[in-house]
């Protein structure tokens, strides 16, 4: 298998990365700059528009004969993924000392990008659109001027592999209960027997490369998202015409609401995975996917441990909900998720707290306001 040296990669990103871009809250204002002022190598091509109007671009990068589409921000309030997308960029125009890696990706494959396919979403930072239509539930009906889009550049290029980035709630864990699932992966199935398929097959082995590095950086942190088959989403029609849709989720990583390690290791895994299909994923074994522990759901943002809620003594985990502020800031709104025995359960913080008594769940909510958090 040919492998990244982390060690390189990690000393790169940490100079080298796209820093003219964080945060949550990520809109077409804010790459608009950044495509703009790509090198000629990065062709730019507007590909369309959203409901509202605003462009939907596309950039290529390489001359290979194994064609890859990318696209990120299909929910318009999950942004690692676009973020990342933005750190490739620079590598690919200048990877310092892992030149090697940078060209043999560039010379075998022709990468295609979308790098904020809902626009209309991310400006009010939401997951549908401006129709109130999720784009990863309209595959087959394709009622969104948004998913045609993406439909139209697949029919065009015609690639071999798609990676379809997304971000997961921070609800998510491995094992039981683990550790935040900072990274999880999915080779959707084709149908609601989730045979395992070639088309599959070949999906896995880009996953099982992709998880061979990140299990150097962050191991006991990747998951396996479920494989269940639905019939609108996009991933699992791409995946059942014939394209390796390879699906990431870039997920939570303790304290870091901002979710940049999370672009981090979503930048590495993306990077690795369409470096083991230029090099022709040599000696990967579909297998080592199933060794990717599945998510488990054992996560809370907050917990408050024996507390006195209405005379009875429980636990009560909260998460945090994201809301857009008007200044463009994002604020994280503790929610009660579950009260009862969590002692199963992990959290971004807990607090022992045996002198409190709540006759209710406002009064409970009252007191957790002070943990809100702004972005």
């Amino acid at each position: 298998m040919e492998r990244i040296d982390f060690l390189k990669l990690e000393s790169w990103y940490k100079e080298r990365h796209e820093k003219k871009i964080s945060g949550r809250y990520i809109t077409f204002s804010k790459i608009k700059p950044l495509i703009e002022n790509l090198p000629e190598a990065f062709p730019v091509k507007e590909v369309g528009r959203s409901f509202l109007n605003i462009p939907i671009y596309k950039i290529t990068a390489g001359k290979g004969k194994t064609k890859i589409l990318l696209w990120s921000q299909m929910h318009g309030n999950e942004t690692s993924g676009t973020k990342a997308l933005f750190d490739l960029f620079k590598f690919l125009n200048d990877p310092e000392e892992m030149r090697s890696v940078r060209d043999q990706i560039l010379n075998n494959c022709t990468l295609i990008f979308i790098p904020l396919l809902n626009p209309d979403g991310a400006e009010v930072f939401t997951r549908v659109n401006a129709q109130k239509i999720d784009l990863n539930r309209d595959a087959v009906d394709l009622k969104t001027p948004e998913s045609n889009v993406l439909r139209g550049v697949l029919a065009d290029i015609d690639p071999e592999y798609c990676f379809n980035l997304h971000d997961q709630r921070s609800l998510f864990t491995t094992g039981n209960p683990g550790k935040n699932a900072t990274i999880s992966f999915l080779a959707p199935s084709e149908g609601e027997d989730r045979v395992v398929t070639e088309g599959r097959k070949e999906t896995m082995k880009v996953i099982s490369s992709m998880y061979s590095l990140l299990k150097m950086c962050i191991a006991g942190r990747i998951g396996r998202y479920t494989d269940e088959f639905y019939p609108t989403a996009t991933g699992d029609n791409f995946q059942k015409d014939g394209y390796h849709t390879i699906l990431i989720e870039s997920g939570h990583y303790k304290d870091d609401y901002n979710r940049e390690n999370s672009r981090k290791f979503t930048f590495t895994a993306i990077l690795q995975g369409i470096y083991s299909i230029a090099t022709e994923l040599q000696d990967v074994d579909y297998k080592d996917y199933f060794k990717i522990p599945e998510n488990t759901k054992k996560h809370f943002d907050l917990i408050l441990k024996g507390i006195n809620l209405n005379g009875k003594a429980i636990d009560a985990g909260f998460r945090f909900k994201e809301e857009l502020m008007e200044n463009g800031q994002i604020q994280l709104i503790p929610e009660i998720a579950e009260t009862g025995d969590l002692s199963t359960y992990i959290a971004d913080k807990t607090i022992y707290n045996k002198e409190h008594f709540f006759k209710d769940q406002a009064e409970l909510i009252a007191y957790i306001k002070k943990y809100t958090r702004i972005l």
